[in-house]
């Protein structure tokens, strides 16, 4: 690709207030349009013959689904309202006019790249991402109480991230061996614990049904997680009046590294609940040796944007960065921590236990 990409903006998500002539934005709480300076409203006009719901695309047809390896590339944007000229990074597809706040969305599907096949719109204003904000520091036990009195978050920014779903169905053959412990008395009256083992196989079948994979690295994963799961059913057929107003950016882990992370994932959860099921069908202690070889049918994939408010806070010189799920408002993020609060914490821990076995006669 060249250094400079020209991108071309969607000429229907610059639409301008038919009462101010103001651009309008998405608006979280009424899933349509709003002019943010008089208040007007209106729909977003859909086709009744188009799909509504975001489309489930065959994984093993697909031709593309290599990374995207952006680098430092960037592209530059003319706004159609004003003419000013902004550069972008290449990964993004949305964002607003800094002269003269007009959207500007670029098209979707870059070259040797998917389109989105669906989006999960803004449902959290961000009002509602702050209340839920603080609502979420005050739950957390070890955070100084000055903290939760006294910060306040920084400005929200909604980005819509780019995220691979997939379905698939699947069959592990596995092979373990279960133990079953008993105790054995000598003839001076001491027990011992053994554990008989036996050899058991079997197959085990489950359907994952929109397991979500990130499809950027440029975000804290685990802070990701904390904000998960987003509601993939509900998301809608692509439309770039959903992402108007808000910042939002392509994928740049492909397709088939993303379902590579997704079939090391869904192994684990087979093998814990393999392990488990073992367990439970023979009434056994432990289980030891577990081998298995799962195979995938049905792999159907939806590459989709989903809602992130991102925001920050200051607490004593140190910026602490939290994200909101746009659509359910879940907070996930980092927060001070008292240390004081752990001491006494970990002391009335220590004094139940200890309490414990004295109650017991252990001790």
């Amino acid at each position: 690709m060249d250094d400079e990409i020209r991108a071309k903006t969607k000429e229907e998500t610059d639409r301008k207030c038919p009462s101010c002539s103001g651009t309008m934005d998405f608006d979280p709480e009424t899933g349509g349009l709003a002019c943010p300076y008089c208040g007007h409203k209106q729909e977003i006009p859909i086709n009744k013959e188009a799909v509504k719901k975001a489309v489930e695309k065959d994984f093993l047809s697909e031709e593309t689904k290599e990374n995207c390896d952006w680098g430092a590339e960037k592209k530059t944007v003319v706004c159609k309202s004003c003419a000013a000229v902004s550069v972008y990074d290449a990964l993004q597809i949305s964002d607003v006019c800094p002269y003269c706040g007009s959207n500007q969305v670029t098209e979707e599907k870059g070259t040797d790249t998917l389109a989105p096949t669906g989006v999960c719109p803004f449902a959290v204003t961000d009002k509602e991402a702050g209340s839920n904000f603080h609502k979420w520091l005050k739950g957390k036990i070890f955070c100084p109480k000055a903290a939760k009195e006294s910060v306040k978050p920084g400005s929200f920014k909604g980005v819509y991230l780019p995220y691979w779903t997939f379905d698939t169905d699947t069959q592990a053959l596995y092979s373990a061996q279960f133990g079953r412990d008993r105790v054995e008395r000598d003839p001076k009256g001491n027990t011992r614990t053994v554990t008989d083992w036996f050899p058991t196989r079997g197959t085990y079948r489950r359907s994952f049904d929109d397991y979500a994979i990130p499809g950027t690295e440029r975000y804290d994963r685990r802070m990701l997680h904390m904000i998960e799961p987003f509601d993939t059913a509900n998301s809608k057929s692509y439309k770039p009046e959903y992402v108007a107003g808000f910042i939002s950016e392509r994928y740049s882990v492909g397709l088939q590294n993303a379902w590579e992370k997704a079939k090391q994932d869904i192994y684990d959860i087979l093998e814990d609940e393999v392990n488990r099921d073992i367990r439970v069908k023979n009434a056994a202690s432990h289980v030891r040796n577990l081998t298995m070889s799962v195979d995938h049918e049905n792999i159907k994939y939806k590459y989709l944007l989903l809602p992130v408010w991102l925001s920050s806070f200051l607490y004593k010189q140190k910026v602490f960065r939290f994200m909101v799920n746009g659509q359910t408002g879940k907070v996930g993020g980092h927060a001070p921590i008292s240390p004081i609060r752990v001491v006494i914490a970990v002391a009335i821990f220590a004094a139940i236990i200890l309490l414990i076995l004295k109650m017991s006669g252990t001790i």
